[in-house]
């Protein structure tokens, strides 16, 4: 947040097509007077410390690439609905791989983020933007079940949460993401919530 100049930068290479990529704000040493404070987040910091890095003096670019193989990769679903009352109603679902005989699931932490999709040139920005703008962390220790009514209980976790819409948000850009990584930190599966054009809405006039 102490560097302005920072979202004016291109940033690095350019991501393919299956990466998740995300601006995170983190709060700066002058706090509240911070050139982009209103965009920063606590979240950040705790996010830094799961990653046990430092506060960046001016940017830091970290990578994780997706480690569970095809075979063994968990299913995550996230999604979220439409704004109501400053809050947005969101929602994530894991469920691990076959569980090994004998063998219980590893614990595993979730984590949920509220993302505002800021197109090129927003407050100077050269680049197309994912920014956080909130977050949701869960922890889950294989035991807690998944459940509803025309299905047996299987091994897994679902949540759903409102997720407040800080102020200067625009509502119509918002989406979510979410990530499971193991105790390792170690991500094993990642997903984005997308919504589908309503066909039922009006076309613009051409």
């Amino acid at each position: 947040a102490d560097c302005p100049d920072c979202w004016q930068q291109p940033g690095g290479p350019g991501p393919q097509a299956t990466d998740l990529v995300l601006d995170w704000i983190v709060p700066g040493r002058q706090g509240d007077d911070a050139p982009l404070a209103g965009a920063a987040t606590r979240d950040a910091l705790t996010r830094l410390q799961a990653l046990h890095r430092t506060r960046p003096g001016r940017t830091a670019r970290h990578v994780l690439p997706v480690t569970a193989a095809a075979a063994d990769a968990p299913a995550l679903r996230v999604a979220h609905g439409v704004p109501l009352g400053g809050y947005l109603g969101t929602a994530i679902e894991y469920r691990p791989p076959a569980p090994v005989p004998g063998r219980t699931s590893d614990p595993v932490s979730l984590w949920l983020v509220l993302l505002e999709a800021l197109p090129a040139g927003t407050e100077g920005s050269p680049v197309a933007r994912f920014l956080v703008r909130n977050t949701l962390q869960l922890a889950w220790n294989g035991q807690s079940l998944l459940s509803n009514a025309e299905q047996p209980e299987i091994p897994g976790l679902r949540e759903r949460r409102p997720m407040q819409i800080p102020e200067g948000a625009m509502p119509d850009r918002l989406s979510v993401a979410g990530w499971v990584q193991d105790a390792r930190g170690r991500v094993l599966a990642a997903a984005r919530s997308v919504c589908a054009p309503d066909p039922d809405s009006p076309r613009p006039q051409r």
